[in-house]
């Protein structure tokens, strides 16, 4: 700040400093891998992998799916219906000035709303052939997606890193806009494999990444997947016994 005499930067200077050098910032994170695996920094071959939510340009009132346009039309129809009872009322009234502006004001609001039912018409045939059924008016490529913690979504990126876990390096990350962890594990792996040059890796993540799939993948490429299994019974909840409540005996091939 001293240096810069508290000179500021416009609102969009590091968003376009990204845009313009969004090469050469790649390039950096690559040869920092490089650098890391040149020093013997990754000779224990584990990496952790999570993804972070974060928040897009895009709000949630600019983000549609199929309900949230059937929840506004509703919404819509239901203020037409609204201002044109009113209407109707003002209407009955004496031709006064103030009853006349109401009469304009009030139509203007009936005018408003079937511009916007109109527009929501049109965001209904966008999304019949959006490919996951969203569409997102400012940042194109964001997707309202759940977070944990917060009881409420976001519309953003969900961007994953595999960190290596000896020295918390980030040796691969990768932006998706898919809400939800399930195929990222084999991905994640197989590039911070590649970054670290090892033949074999031990990839741990938390249960939301659990897929048979993934793990499969991730066990023909070399590489030990290790994450808990989740639990999707409700037996515990309704005071039943579980499945891990059972030892099975195979000798008599019972538990």
């Amino acid at each position: 700040m001293w240096l810069t005499g508290r000179l500021a930067p416009d609102f969009k200077t590091i968003a376009d400093f990204r845009r313009d050098s969004g090469t050469g910032i790649a390039n950096v994170c690559r040869r920092f891998v490089v650098l890391c695996r040149d020093l013997k920094l990754f000779t224990q071959a584990v990496v952790a992998i999570d993804g972070s939510k974060f928040k897009a340009v895009n709000t949630r009132d600019a983000n549609f799916t199929p309900a949230k346009v059937q929840k506004r039309k509703e919404q819509i129809e239901e203020s037409i219906h609204r201002y044109l009872v009113a209407l109707e009322t003002a209407d009955r009234g004496p031709d006064t000035p103030e009853f006349r502006a109401r009469s304009e004001h009030l139509e203007r609001k009936v005018q408003t709303m079937r511009e916007q039912m109109r527009r929501m018409v049109d965001i209904e045939k966008r999304l019949a052939s959006a490919p996951e059924g969203q569409i997102s008016l400012t940042d194109k490529d964001a997707r309202s997606m759940a977070t944990s913690g917060r009881g409420s979504g976001i519309v953003g990126y969900n961007v994953q890193a595999a960190v290596e876990t000896k020295h918390h390096f980030i040796v691969a990350h990768q932006v998706t806009n898919e809400g939800h962890d399930r195929t990222q594990l084999a991905p994640m792996a197989k590039a911070a494999r590649e970054a670290m040059q090892r033949h074999k890796l031990t990839a741990v993540a938390d249960r939301g990444y659990f897929s048979g799939p993934q793990i499969k993948a991730c066990d023909d490429a070399g590489i030990a997947a290790v994450l808990p299994k989740p639990t999707t019974s409700n037996a515990k909840a309704e005071g039943r016994f579980d499945k891990s409540d059972f030892i099975y005996i195979a000798r008599v091939d019972e538990y």
